[in-house]
């Protein structure tokens, strides 16, 4: 039988709730646009990071 990670039991963290936009001036909603944008960005680095380390282990594996 296979350990159980503490982790595991942890409770996740609960969903931030969606910003109310309709107080928000559109320089505001601008503002946060960038600010998601960025966020995306970082997202989709970390992914292109992690195919990558995949990608390497597979490789190496395959020999």
């Amino acid at each position: 039988m296979p350990a159980i990670d503490p982790e595991d039991l942890a409770p996740r963290p609960a969903k931030p709730a969606p910003r109310l936009l309709d107080p928000m001036s559109v320089d505001e909603l601008e503002a946060y646009i960038a600010e998601m944008e960025a966020e995306i960005a970082r997202v989709r680095a970390a992914i292109e990071a992690k195919r990558g380390h995949r990608n390497a282990a597979e490789a190496f594996f395959r020999r």
